[in-house]
């Protein structure tokens, strides 16, 4: 799932106990086969039913595993309408896990409008953790690992893309301070790091791909220089990009005046200076002595 909207707060407690979850979250390898747990086939072996999203893509990790549980498709496309009759086979006894084509459901993968129902409806849920590609590209970035925020795949289109990136620059100049992850297409890296660059600055970052196949690779760089790269050398692969957290903020001196300009007019200068020094995190005297020179130019005007 590329995108989901707010939900209202469900109160709820479970405990897994003596019990078997009706529906379990079964993380499977993003590359590597030989990542799929013990827990994991287990897991798939005791479920009456697997959901996937590709069942073209599960059915040889299942074969090579020798797990002959049944398969259904579970994606973008279909969940809204199978989530109501899911919810029914589970309350009747039936139990079931959520596979993605790779790494963990739900992260950026089908699967939320199934859990949200299944805990609504107070259905036992769990999970078996694995493979993860946001999680492996930020431990090997080098970038500081947390806090992150992790938001999934960027729009395919330019516009669009740095609407979504405006608004992360928009909550960095807010307080916000958190190293970015994104999932991205092959074809589109190129242009989602010139947009980054234009947008977020030309930050320290990292591109993962084909993460624990035999080409893994981690190339770290500025955004522009990762830009340079991969013009010449195309990527390919599963690609994960990880970009620094947004160096501190510094008002220009022009930034600083139009903020005294605006609390000039309706406060004394030391109101203004103590609200412009807390607003633009700048030391007060500073700021109070710029308010005393703006003021004195003002009174010097004819």
């Amino acid at each position: 799932m590329r995108g989901v909207t707010s939900e209202a707060p469900i109160h709820s407690t479970e405990s897994v106990g003596d019990h078997r979850p009706a529906l379990v979250l079964v993380s499977t390898p993003i590359g590597n086969l030989g990542d799929l747990s013990p827990r994991a086939v287990a897991a798939l072996r005791e479920s009456d039913i697997i959901l996937c999203e590709d069942t073209r893509v599960t059915a040889p990790l299942l074969a090579l595993n020798g797990i002959g549980t049944r398969l259904q498709a579970l994606h973008d496309h279909n969940e809204a309408g199978l989530t109501e009759p899911l919810i029914a086979a589970m309350r009747g006894g039936r139990r079931f896990a959520l596979v993605s084509d790779a790494g963990a459901p739900l992260i950026a993968d089908p699967g939320f409008r199934l859990v949200r129902a299944a805990i609504a409806a107070g259905l036992t849920i769990s999970a078996v953790p694995g493979p993860n590609a946001a999680m492996m590209a930020l431990a090997l970035s080098g970038l500081p690992p947390h806090p992150f925020l992790f938001m999934g795949f960027l729009p395919p289109r330019s516009a669009a893309r740095r609407a979504v990136l405006e608004r992360v620059a928009n909550a960095e100049r807010a307080g916000l301070n958190a190293t970015l992850i994104f999932y991205e297409a092959p074809h589109r890296l190129i242009a989602s790091l010139d947009d980054c660059a234009a947008v977020l600055g030309n930050r320290a970052a990292a591109v993962g791909r084909e993460l624990t196949k035999r080409f893994e690779e981690i190339r770290r760089d500025g955004l522009e220089g990762l830009a340079v790269h991969f013009r010449t050398t195309a990527p390919r692969g599963e690609i994960t990009l990880v970009i620094g957290p947004a160096p501190d903020y510094v008002a220009t001196d022009a930034e600083l005046d139009d903020a005294l300009h605006d609390a000039l007019e309706t406060m004394s200068i030391k109101d203004a200076a103590t609200s412009v020094a807390r607003a633009l995190d700048l030391p007060r005297k500073q700021v109070y002595a710029r308010a005393l020179t703006l003021r004195q130019d003002e009174q010097s005007e004819p």
